[in-house]
């Protein structure tokens, strides 16, 4: 016995299938309006997907169609679809039963003129553009290697995994994820206060300070993004004290937030590898710098030790430099004391003399009338002699103190101008090693020398074809002269130089 329920009423209405109900819609529609010319702005357009065909929206203020261009009728197209173009399309209304919604079958495809929406970007980005806020001067360089990233996006998202993803590959980071609504009303306002939030941390705060800022989102249509061509997201992104990398949509989609940052990347993956280096390649750069350096170091070492021995060759010997001079004050001393003997020995001599000859002309008439007289008076030629004597040897012994004295103050001179003219030998020598020619050719310079082996200094003594020969700090080499040139200008008149004095051994007293 069949008991019907009570909600049920009985009805003579005839049942449908989806399937029946949604083509017998279809045909309806399709033989309602058949071809039709629609005007509308261009949204949401990707090119040909791989299948070949093209999918977008058409679009005015208050509402939308789905489009599509099979690939066949694509190719033979005059106006390709682009972003926000406003176009007159011909085409076909029908539904699509996968997804109850109808769409135009486009033919053809007319430009009619640019879309309100891009006139009024076109409009806000000249705005923008005339307060600088796009200029490349004021764009900050981003760190080589940040130690804190910023993130704004949505957290729940794809975004922040790939970025997240790509950032543990490459060189991990401590990431801060400022959560935000990336599409919708309070998507603009909430950008804004993100990148703002982030300069307003403090340095050594509680909050680690971000080194460099990721404002990312995925693809999406122009209607989608519009919360990133906001002024107040721009400004903010051109306000940011922190370098900003704006990583929003696809490659081909374009922000007013890409024109402010200080960096624009393809997708936000692409923003992760813009902001750190690959952490192996940084290893393997350091290492291999650290050997170059440490090669070089013993190359220099090894080079300034055969440059001291070579240096140490070419000194002569201590000895060598004091035996002259020794020698010559032996000389001296040894000459000294027989010098003294005979000036003693003169003196003697002249007195003794003297003596003589008073003697011989004293008369002797006067002597017999003067003898008394004259005996006293020889006493005191004695006297006068003796003491004469005693002056005298006492002058020689003075002189001969006095030599003493001369010959200790010429040693402590020699002594002194020994030394110098010993440092005075280490400045010129000093000074050749900074002015010789190797001196110079380590610094760059080179040597031209013509096939006779004069130098070449100016352009008019070179002429083409001519054979030079070019000597630089490790070596020589050959060139040919391909071509003259003008002449260097003359150069200005120097002052001559005071020529130094010349060092030489000098008188020994």
């Amino acid at each position: 016995m069949d008991i019907e329920s009570p909600d049920v009423k009985p009805s003579n209405t005839p049942e449908w299938s989806v399937s029946d109900l949604s083509g017998a819609l279809k045909r309806t529609l399709e033989d309602a309006f058949g071809f039709v010319r629609v005007r509308g702005e261009i949204s949401g357009y990707r090119g040909p997907v791989g299948s070949g065909h093209v999918y977008f929206s058409l679009k005015d203020q208050n509402a939308k169609i789905d489009a599509v261009i099979w690939k066949g009728v694509f190719g033979r197209l005059k106006t390709r679809p682009q972003e926000g173009l406003e176009v007159i399309a011909t085409g076909k209304i029908t539904t699509f039963a996968g997804k109850s919604s109808y769409q135009i079958i486009i033919d053809s495809l007319e430009p009619a003129g640019v879309g309100a929406l891009m006139a009024l970007l076109e409009e806000r980005r000249k705005k923008l553009a005339a307060e600088g806020l796009f200029d490349e001067a004021r764009k900050q360089l981003i760190p080589y290697l940040p130690g804190v990233i910023g993130v704004v996006t949505s957290p729940t998202g794809a975004v922040i995994r790939d970025i997240l993803h790509r950032l543990e590959d490459r060189f991990p980071r401590n990431v801060l994820v400022w959560p935000v609504r990336v599409q919708g009303e309070t998507s603009a306002n909430e950008v804004a206060a993100a990148i703002a939030g982030f300069n307003a941390l403090p340095r050594g705060g509680r909050i680690p300070r971000p080194d460099v800022i990721i404002v990312a989102r995925g693809g999406g249509s122009l209607e989608d993004l519009m919360g990133f061509n906001e002024e107040a997201v721009v400004r903010a992104a051109a306000a940011s004290q922190i370098p900003l990398v704006s990583a929003v949509g696809h490659e081909t989609d374009w922000t007013l937030i890409d024109h402010a940052a200080d960096l624009r990347a393809p997708t936000p993956t692409g923003a992760a590898e813009k902001v750190v280096p690959v952490r192996a390649e940084l290893m393997s750069l350091v290492a291999d710098l650290s050997r170059r350096q440490a090669g070089a170091m013993r190359r220099l070492s090894d080079r300034r030790r055969s440059e001291l021995r070579a240096l140490a060759r070419a000194l002569p010997a201590p000895e060598a430099v004091l035996s002259g001079p020794r020698q010559r004050l032996d000389l001296a001393a040894t000459r000294l004391a027989p010098a003294l003997a005979r000036n003693a020995r003169a003196h003697e001599t002249r007195l003794a003399g003297l003596a003589q000859r008073l003697g011989r002309h004293s008369p002797s008439a006067r002597l017999a009338g003067y003898a008394a007289r004259l005996d006293g008076l020889s006493s005191r030629l004695r006297a006068g002699r003796d003491a004469l004597l005693r002056a005298e040897r006492l002058r020689v012994s003075r002189a001969a103190e006095r030599v003493e004295d001369l010959a200790q103050r010429s040693r402590r001179a020699f002594a002194q101008g020994l030394t110098r003219r010993r440092d005075g030998l280490g400045s010129l020598w000093a000074l050749m090693r900074s002015l010789g020619p190797d001196s110079v050719l380590a610094r760059g310079y080179a040597l031209v020398r013509d096939e006779a082996g004069a130098l070449v200094r100016g352009v008019a003594q070179a002429h083409a074809g001519q054979g030079l020969s070019v000597q630089v700090s490790d070596g020589r080499f050959a060139v040919t002269v391909s071509g003259g040139g003008d002449a260097p200008p003359p150069r200005p008149a120097r002052p001559p130089r005071k020529e130094a004095p010349k060092a030489g051994q000098g008188d020994l007293f």
